[in-house]
């Protein structure tokens, strides 16, 4: 079977993200904690991401307006400056946190680099995102990098046909099982799941169990063997 082109997520794949997030929101409950309990300040906060998806989008500035917005929702706008001002420097740090890419990544990019296109598929904040792939210094190893609204089908089916032969001749490697495989493997992609250690919320989604495209794996090291059985 003929494989020309692996797309590769960044956060959660190929770098650490969402523990930074759930570090942040530790820190924003505590600055909440005279007006709410954790549990209650979480899924007001989650409640809110939710519905400002479509205005912000993704990453980290519009979790900050998020994390600013409920704060002020659950003080009924008495929401002190400095804690306005504490999550605004939550925020930044966010931004500045170093790259911090896990185990294994290099190498294994390194290994397919030669013999398939390799393009990186990510969404999120553009700006931030392109400073992270500058920061990690793999971005030498991609044929591409695209960086996009939101992953769906079409999104999948247009970037494959790009930057490849078509979807059918792609894989998807990711963590999010919402983002990364199940719109790959709908327009005709193999789909290789690679759980991170926490996920956010609203990424959460059942695996295709029953599609014969869509594999789990434990490390992305795993990937070249992998690939190498797809294609005999």
């Amino acid at each position: 079977m003929t494989l020309t082109t692996i797309g590769f997520d960044a956060d959660d794949t190929l770098w650490h993200n969402e523990s930074l997030f759930r570090l942040t929101e530790e820190r924003f409950t505590e600055l909440l904690s005279e007006w709410a309990d954790p549990n209650t300040l979480a899924a007001r906060l989650l409640e809110t991401e939710k519905r400002n998806l479509k205005v912000y989008g993704y990453g980290v500035k519009g979790f900050t307006l998020s994390m600013i917005e409920t704060a002020m929702e659950l003080t009924e706008g008495r929401a002190p400056a400095s804690v306005i001002q504490a999550i605004l420097r939550a925020g930044r740090d966010m931004l500045a946190h170093p790259v911090e890419t896990l185990p294994g990544v290099r190498e294994t990019l390194e290994s397919l680099a030669d013999r398939w296109r390799l393009v990186l598929i990510t969404k999120g904040d553009l700006f931030h995102q392109e400073q992270k792939v500058a920061q990690s210094g793999l971005g030498e190893l991609f044929a591409a990098v695209e960086i996009v609204s939101e992953k769906d089908a079409s999104t999948y089916a247009r970037l494959f046909a790009r930057h490849g032969d078509g979807a059918e001749k792609a894989m998807m490697v990711g963590n999010s099982v919402k983002s990364d495989i199940l719109p790959a493997v709908e327009v005709g992609a193999w789909g290789a799941y690679i759980p991170y250690h926490t996920t956010w919320e609203l990424e959460r989604a059942e695996p295709p169990l029953d599609s014969p495209r869509y594999i789990q794996l434990e490390r992305i090291d795993q990937v070249p063997a992998l690939v190498e059985r797809i294609v005999g």
